[in-house]
């Protein structure tokens, strides 16, 4: 294959390419901007899946941020490929600030509690979720009783709280990403059309030039 990658990562590798991209993150976040700049469409309709793509990294959705981005982008006529770029808002070393603020907001608005003493590990309360529907969903299809304590648990002590405490911070991101990204592709889009129309006026006046001497 053309593009298959010479040496594999190891999965040690991978973890920290996650934590940390080759280059930095600084690196990462100008080919984002890089990318944006470059997509063929409105400043509004760019600004509008950036808004969908950070806001939907404040679900707890996780595995499903894409399409989540995706829908969203689509209801709100926004821009697919920039709802899908901004999704990488959502990274290893946001996702437990993302997730502690959420937490506490939608136990705060359910009139809950919030367990601090687990707020660090709430993304292995996801892992063990996901182990716990694996687990019921093979006891489904042999003769070992299925339990669902857990997830129900799990239910209504993280994922409905982090449900609805996301609403409010990820609009409040949205909405910085939204008016951030407006101004700046409006100015990259301007400053590109006006090379453009120096560059062609340029060829025009050569061209006449040409035209001229003959």
């Amino acid at each position: 294959m053309v593009f298959k990658r010479r040496k594999k990562l190891t999965p040690l590798i991978w973890l920290a390419r996650s934590l940390w991209p080759k280059g930095g993150w600084h690196r990462a976040a100008l080919y984002l901007q890089h990318r944006l700049h470059r997509l063929p469409d409105t400043p509004q309709t760019i600004s509008r899946g950036v808004f969908a793509g950070i806001f939907s990294v404040f679900t707890p959705l996780f595995g499903l941020h894409f399409l989540v981005a995706y829908i969203l982008a689509k209801l709100m006529r926004g821009n697919v490929v920039a709802a899908l770029l901004a999704t990488f808002v959502g990274n290893p070393l946001t996702y437990v600030p993302i997730g502690v603020v959420s937490l506490k907001m939608g136990h705060f608005i359910l009139g809950t509690e919030f367990d601090h003493v687990n707020e660090r590990s709430f993304m292995g309360k996801f892992i063990d979720a996901a182990d716990d529907f694996w687990l019921n969903f093979l006891a489904v299809l042999s003769d070992v009783d299925a339990n669902w304590d857990a997830l129900i648990r799990f239910f209504y002590e993280v994922f409905l709280p982090y449900l609805v405490g996301g609403i409010v911070p990820g609009i409040v991101a949205g909405l910085v990403g939204y008016y951030v990204t407006l101004p700046m592709i409006a100015a990259y889009q301007a400053r590109r059309r006006k090379k453009l129309k120096a560059k062609l006026e340029k060829l025009r006046k050569k061209a006449h030039a040409s035209y001229n001497k003959s």
